[in-house]
């Protein structure tokens, strides 16, 4: 079974370099192409499609309420957002919006085709750097990044388990969790996945914006006080 892509973004150039490559691989098919969010929208609701990669910033409707009319429809698709600056205030607002991760457009190929096949397999696709940077600067301007009391659901996580979300929060994959915390990559998968059933949580995305918006992680990369 192939995965079935649709792309969505403004210059037709940047959807023919994608298109190229995703067509030279035996199990991706592109399906479909939008120029806008709104295009995006009224396609997926006529073609069945298993990932989107959604540029942010497109006319009419951008990429981000493009994401969140998507992730309202039955059974939506995985959103994988593309921007064009490490540090774009819109790739946080798609994270909330449902999307599964996102990528810079000028990623090498061989990390967009992985990208796609880790989204469709269920995974979040976060770029440690590229997260730490981006939620740093923008957590502090958003509606309701600070709590006013702990939500139910940080009271039910274990001390392992609220390490692992902090580590989350500050962008690093299961691989430099393991070598933080001493553990085995395997272990971390396993503390995440309880994270993520005890937060209510889709995947590492959503857990990286429940971290920054519960005060887990500060904007500033600092520890709340209970992680001092």
């Amino acid at each position: 079974m192939k995965i079935r892509v649709v792309l969505v973004d403004d210059q037709e150039l940047v959807r023919a370099g994608f298109r190229m490559v995703l067509g030279a691989q035996p199990d991706i098919e592109v399906v479909g192409e939008a120029a806008d969010g709104a295009d995006a929208v009224e396609l997926l609701r006529t073609v069945t499609a298993d990932v989107v990669l959604m540029d942010v910033r497109m006319p009419r409707l951008d990429g981000v309420e493009a994401t969140r009319l998507i992730q309202a429809m039955p059974d939506p698709a995985k959103v994988l957002i593309l921007t064009t600056f490490d540090l774009d205030e819109y790739a946080y607002a798609a994270l909330k919006a449902g999307a599964s991760g996102f990528l810079l457009k000028d990623v090498p190929p061989s990390d967009l085709l992985s990208a796609i096949r880790s989204v469709h397999a269920g995974d979040a696709v976060m770029a440690p750097s590229t997260t730490r940077r981006l939620l740093q600067r923008f957590a502090a301007h958003l509606p309701g990044s600070v709590p006013v009391a702990e939500p139910d659901g940080l009271r039910h996580l274990t001390a392992r388990e609220r390490e692992v979300l902090v580590l989350v929060g500050r962008g690093l994959s299961n691989t430099e969790i393991a070598q933080r915390l001493a553990l085995a990559e395997a272990t971390v998968k396993t503390h995440l996945g309880r994270v993520l059933s005890k937060l209510g949580v889709r995947d590492r995305a959503q857990a990286v914006v429940y971290a920054y918006e519960t005060g887990v992680i500060t904007p500033l990369g600092r520890l709340d006080p209970e992680q001092r």
